[in-house]
């Protein structure tokens, strides 16, 4: 009787390739993202868990390359401009801000209001340009700051107006407390039939949240225009909620075009 032939293993569905140096050099770069006062060689081998030998050579290549800068008196390494500048150029937050960028300096001089742009990153919504107020005084978000996705007004218009995989993909990724995602969904409905969010800022006493969306050539939604509206009372305001409003609305408007957008017909 012929022997019967064992049963080859299933292939993987994906294969997995090893790249030993190039993740210690990403480990440092997150590491040191976390660290703005920089860390010493020591340091960053011993919060990765590896020795100094292992990590010594990439970050030789690192500051070589202009990725790291070391402090000479205190050789403690930082993540240099360069890491933003790439980063920057390489996604599509280079073409949205050449547009947007010029377009947010006026809205913040008309406004007296600081503005920011945020965007859909993998699992994350995150400020990607920001545009501080020209005032004496204002409230800024930091560039880079990932949004609360479930209460952020940027989220809201983002979450609104994305499509429904994109929406639950990023809601797959939260904890809502019971009941919370339900009040989301028609707050989300909401958002979407008057085309802006516009609440109480979440975190802030004194600040309410206008958001709007900006959209790309092919009708899809590519970011969210927000005022954080910083309401004073010595009567130097140069434009109330709703003049700002109307100021968000109009910029936005103004960026989608200038993305390639075009309106719907009435």
């Amino acid at each position: 009787m012929a022997k019967r032939k064992s049963a080859r293993p299933a292939p993987a569905a994906k294969t997995l390739y090893a790249a030993p140096a190039l993740e210690k050099g990403f480990d440092i770069i997150e590491l040191l993202a976390a660290a703005p006062d920089g860390l010493t060689s020591s340091e960053i081998a011993q919060r990765l868990g590896r020795s100094l030998s292992e990590i010594f050579r990439i970050l030789v290549v690192m500051e070589r390359r202009g990725w790291l800068r070391k402090d000479p008196d205190s050789d403690r390494y930082r993540v240099s401009y360069h890491v933003l500048e790439h980063a920057f150029r390489a996604t599509p937050a280079q073409g949205l801000g050449m547009v947007a960028a010029p377009v947010m300096y006026e809205l913040a001089l008309k406004a007296q209001q600081s503005c920011h742009m945020a965007v859909i990153s993998e699992a994350n919504i995150v400020i990607v340009l920001q545009q501080e107020s020209p005032a004496h005084s204002g409230f800024g978000v930091r560039l880079g700051a990932k949004c609360d996705i479930l209460k952020s007004c940027s989220s809201h218009v983002l979450l609104a107006f994305s499509d429904a995989t994109t929406r639950e993909g990023l809601l797959a990724g939260v904890n809502p407390a019971p009941g919370e995602l339900k009040k989301l969904r028609e707050r989300l409905k909401t958002v979407a039939q008057r085309g802006h969010e516009s609440k109480p800022s979440s975190r802030h006493v004194g600040v309410h949240d206008l958001s709007y969306p900006i959209f790309g050539f092919d009708g899809r939604v590519q970011a969210a225009l927000t005022i954080p509206f910083l309401s004073v009372i010595d009567g130097t305001e140069k434009a109330s909620l709703e003049q700002a409003r109307k100021m968000l609305a109009a910029a936005a408007g103004q960026i989608s075009r200038g993305l390639g957008w075009i309106p719907p017909r009435a």
